[in-house]
C-alpha cells in the first residue's frame, strides 16, 4: 500500500497505459486480479479540446475500474490545461497523468510524449499550471531522456516534483531505444533516493520473479506492468498472490482461455461485437502464446469475425489439447 497524495493505492501493481489494450474491459480484468492502479490509453488534448467523439467515448469509467489513472498527452499548455480540467471535471477519473515517455513518431513529432522531456522548463510549466488548475492529483510517466546522451530524467523529475507532481513513473529506457533492448532499473533506484514523491518503476518486467526483483534492486514504490499482460492479466493474480503469501498457483490451459472469452465479452459489452472483434484479433491469439502447437488456431484468432466463431475456435483448440 502506498498513496499518491490523498489516494491511496492498496497494491503495488501498476498496470501501464497501452495504446489499443487499456480500454475499460481490460481494465475491469486487471481489477478483478487485483491490480492497485491502472492507466488508461493516452488521450490526445487537442482531440478533448475538440471534443472528438471518439475520444470523448474513451473517457468513460466503469464503477468496477477504480483507481483509475487517466493519461494526457500534448505539448501546449493551454490546451493541455483545458483537456486536464475536463478530466477532472467531467471524467470518474482518480489520477491525471502527463505521458512525457511515448516514443512513437507521430506523438513526438508534435513535441509531445518523449519529445517533452527535451523541453524541461515547458513541461514543468505544464504540469505546475494543470496542478494549480485541477483537483485530482497530477503525475508524470516519462523515460530515462532522448537517448544515452541526453538522459536527464532526474533533473527533469526534480523540476516536476517542484511543479507539484504527486508521483513519478520511470520507464528505464530512452527515446532512442523505443522498445528495444534492455531498460536499466539502475536508473529507478536513483530516482528514488532523490524524490520525495513516490516513484513507480517500469521496463522489462514480465514475470512474478521480475516484479520482485526490481522492487529489490530499486526500491520503488510500485512497479508498472505492460506488454507482459497483453494475454496474460493472470499475471497480476499471481504477483497478488505472493504479496498476500500465498503459494503460487498454476494457471492453467483452461484458465487463460476462459480468460480470453470473458475479455472478449467485456469488450463486446463495451463496444459492440464489430469493434470488439477487430480489437480481439489482435488479443486473442497472445492468450495462447507458448501453447502446445497453437499456431494453426493462433492464425485463425488473427482472422475472427464474431464471438461464436471465437468461441469455436477456442473450444477447438481445447478439444486438441484434451485427445494428446
Amino acid at each position: 500500500m502506498f498513496q499518491i497524495r490523498d489516494k491511496i493505492i492498496s497494491s503495488p501493481i501498476i498496470v501501464a497505459p497501452m495504446a489499443g489494450i487499456s480500454n475499460d474491459a481490460f481494465r475491469q480484468l486487471c481489477f478483478e486480479f487485483k491490480a492497485g492502479l491502472v492507466y488508461t490509453e493516452m488521450v490526445s488534448d487537442k482531440a478533448i479540446y475538440y471534443e472528438n467523439r471518439k475520444t470523448m467515448d474513451m473517457l468513460k469509467v466503469s464503477k468496477e475500474s477504480h483507481p483509475v489513472s487517466m493519461q494526457l498527452f500534448g505539448s501546449d499548455v493551454q490546451t493541455m490545461v483545458h483537456a486536464a480540467k475536463v478530466l477532472d471535471s467531467q471524467t470518474d477519473c482518480d489520477i491525471i497523468d502527463i505521458n512525457m515517455g511515448c516514443p512513437v513518431n507521430k506523438v513526438v513529432k508534435t513535441g509531445s510524449g518523449s519529445a517533452l522531456m527535451k523541453h524541461e522548463d515547458e513541461a514543468a510549466i505544464i504540469v505546475k499550471q494543470i496542478v494549480q488548475n485541477v483537483n485530482k492529483p497530477v503525475t508524470v510517466k516519462m523515460r530515462l531522456g532522448w537517448d544515452k546522451e541526453h538522459m536527464n530524467y532526474l533533473s527533469l523529475a526534480k523540476k516536476l516534483e517542484e511543479a507539484g507532481a504527486s508521483a513519478i513513473a520511470l520507464h528505464a529506457r530512452t527515446r532512442s531505444q523505443m522498445y528495444e533492448g534492455h531498460s536499466d532499473w539502475s536508473h529507478i533506484r536513483i530516482l528514488k533516493e532523490n524524490l520525495n514523491i513516490p516513484v513507480i518503476g517500469n521496463g522489462d518486467v514480465v514475470s512474478a520473479d521480475d516484479f520482485f526483483l526490481m522492487r529489490q534492486e530499486t526500491g520503488c514504490d510500485a512497479v508498472m506492468i505492460g506488454r507482459g499482460l497483453i494475454g496474460n492479466p493472470f499475471l497480476i493474480k499471481e504477483i497478488a498472490d505472493m504479496l498476500e503469501g500465498k503459494e503460487r498457483k498454476e494457471i492453467t490451459v483452461k484458465d487463460k482461455l476462459d480468460c480470453c472469452l470473458a475479455h472478449a465479452r467485456k469488450l463486446i459489452d463495451l463496444k459492440g461485437e464489430k469493434l470488439a472483434m477487430g480489437e480481439m484479433r489482435g488479443i486473442a491469439p497472445h492468450y495462447l502464446s507458448g501453447m502446445y502447437h497453437a499456431s494453426i488456431y493462433k492464425a485463425r484468432l488473427n482472422q475472427v469475425r464474431s464471438y461464436d466463431e471465437l468461441k469455436l475456435i477456442i473450444d477447438e483448440y481445447q478439444k486438441f489439447l484434451a485427445q494428446r
